[in-house]
């Protein structure tokens, strides 16, 4: 399915488990996600590609998908570390492309 925005619900996150669980069920990554963020990095870098078989949502070549992310106040309070990962990860998702001559893939947004 095509996407141009993803509700993420962060009051759902508590933890590295609960992180991981959350980004698997939203996005539909393969049964072998390995749920650590380099495996969370590997499956977001390849959104526009579905070909990789790394996600079940996707974007058009060239667009980006927006992680509507929903309670963050209360998120980045509750889980500083997963909070910094997030958009630190995201950030690394979008450089990695961008060293490919890929364009930009993720964008964020912020709501409590």
């Amino acid at each position: 399915m095509i996407v141009t925005s993803v509700k993420i619900d962060c009051a759902r996150i508590t933890d590295w488990p609960s992180f991981h669980a959350v980004f698997a069920e939203t996005f539909g990554f393969p049964a072998f996600y390995g749920k650590n963020i380099s495996a969370w990095i590997d499956c977001l870098t390849s959104l526009d590609a579905p070909e990789e078989g790394m996600t079940t949502l996707h974007c058009a070549p060239g667009t980006v998908v927006t992680l509507r992310l929903d309670h963050v106040r209360d998120f980045r309070k509750r889980c500083p570390e997963q909070y910094a990962a997030l958009i630190e990860c995201s950030a690394f998702v979008n450089w990695r492309r961008n060293e490919k001559d890929l364009a930009s893939v993720l964008a964020l947004s912020f709501h409590d």
